[in-house]
């Protein structure tokens, strides 16, 4: 079969499904969205990777402004129309896109449909519902307006699908409500890139080359934007400054609140760097002692910090502050991979973050759930087996289509 899978952000785990499907015979071009500076996965061919196998960096003309709401949509268009251009000159049999702004998934569908691809919408998060909630808070009811825009272009995606494939079972009780066929909704939770990712010595190069071989350290890993709440790592630092470091490998909007926050009241045990090359990735999660992750309460419904996954597969015990009913939450929970607080709770971040650093037991105990958790549920031969039955289901439902129109 002829598949392009789009991810927009080139996350690890997507680039990991896609070198699998391509091992088993199918030829496979992942594309990706160039201008994303995100954490990337390894989104070049090397000599070990099945020939069928090929990467697709899409460009624009001019650099991506998250910043400007206007500039913004105008750039998703654009985006969207280069993914399409790209579709019609592979002409492939199956498109599976996830992770990609409202309007430019659009195009995308409708060009799938059109070239006679079948469409698999990998839904990683509700965009539209992100998009919602904030316009609401900075613009009200012109914001809910616009909103209500989002969700309806969203909502006709999920119709247009032949498939859906969310991440949590959250994901699908919001999209049962969006579909009148609940049959093409499937739920295939994220997982770590358990090959790419292993635990590693903290006293390795990278730590060694960054000073953090012998220091205690929390790092967080990762985009950073504003539903992150970068204050928390900020209050971190202040509460172990003397006694450990806060190291935020990362880039987005929050890196500024936090180098704001540094000048301003001169914490120097707030160490921040830009996001490494991703094979340093497994070096990097080793120099903490302790992850971190967190989520606003808003976007806990929507969003879903895959970084959790990562630190499951480098063997680190976590400190997550994310809603009850997150996903993640839930597992780390289940685990005991490591410490969970409500994310408005300044006071128990504190205090289980001191805790898992004074606790020698309880962080080799989380990070050895953690690494037990992954290895169970994240081997990507099964994880491929499950999307090659949503592919299958795909490929049936747009030939039914196809002879009913």
């Amino acid at each position: 079969m002829k598949i392009l899978v789009h991810d927009y952000a080139g996350h690890p785990f997507q680039v990991d499904l896609s070198r699998e499907l391509a091992s088993r015979g199918h030829q496979v071009t992942h594309a990706y969205f160039h201008g994303d500076h995100g954490p990337k996965g390894r989104l070049h061919r090397s000599s070990s990777d099945p020939v069928g196998l090929s990467f697709e960096g899409v460009s624009l003309p001019r650099p991506y402004d998250k910043a400007s709401f206007v500039k913004r949509r105008f750039d998703d268009v654009a985006y969207g129309k280069a993914v399409a251009h790209l579709i019609l000159s592979l002409r492939p049999d199956l498109v599976i896109s996830g992770n990609t702004p409202t309007e430019a998934q659009s195009t995308i569908v409708k060009v799938s449909r059109k070239s006679g691809a079948s469409f698999v919408f990998w839904v990683q998060d509700f965009y539209s519902i992100a998009v919602s909630k904030l316009l609401r808070k900075k613009m009200g009811a012109v914001g809910a307006a616009i909103g209500g825009y989002y969700r309806f272009l969203e909502r006709g995606q999920f119709a247009s699908s032949d498939a859906i494939v969310v991440i949590t079972d959250s994901f699908a009780d919001v999209a049962k409500n969006w579909v009148s066929c609940e049959d093409k909704i499937f739920t295939i939770e994220n997982w770590g890139a358990l090959n790419e990712i292993t635990p590693h010595p903290k006293h390795n190069d990278w730590a060694q080359r960054h000073g953090l071989a012998d220091t205690f350290n929390f790092l967080y890993s990762g985009t950073l934007a504003l539903k992150h709440n970068p204050q928390l790592l900020v209050d971190l630092a202040k509460e172990v400054k003397g006694r450990a470091n806060v190291v935020v490998v990362s880039q987005g909007v929050g890196v500024t609140d936090l180098e704001r926050a540094k000048q301003e009241h001169s914490i120097d045990n707030l160490i921040l760097l830009p996001l490494q090359p991703f094979a340093d990735l497994p070096k990097v999660l080793a120099t903490s002692d302790v992850t971190v992750a967190t989520i606003e309460p808003d976007a806990g419904m929507f969003s879903v910090p895959s970084k959790v996954q990562s630190y499951f597969c480098a063997q680190r015990p976590v400190l997550l502050a994310a809603p009850a009913e997150n996903l993640a939450s839930q597992v780390v929970r289940k685990n005991g991979a490591g410490l969970v607080v409500d994310p408005t709770d300044k006071a128990g971040f504190l205090r289980s973050a001191l805790q898992l650093m004074e606790d020698d037991a309880l962080r080799a105990g989380a990070a050895e759930s953690g690494r037990k958790f992954a290895l169970s549920n994240y081997d990507i031969a099964r994880v491929t087996d499950r999307f090659e039955k949503v592919f299958q289901y795909a490929i049936r439902a747009r030939d039914a289509r196809k002879g009913t129109s």
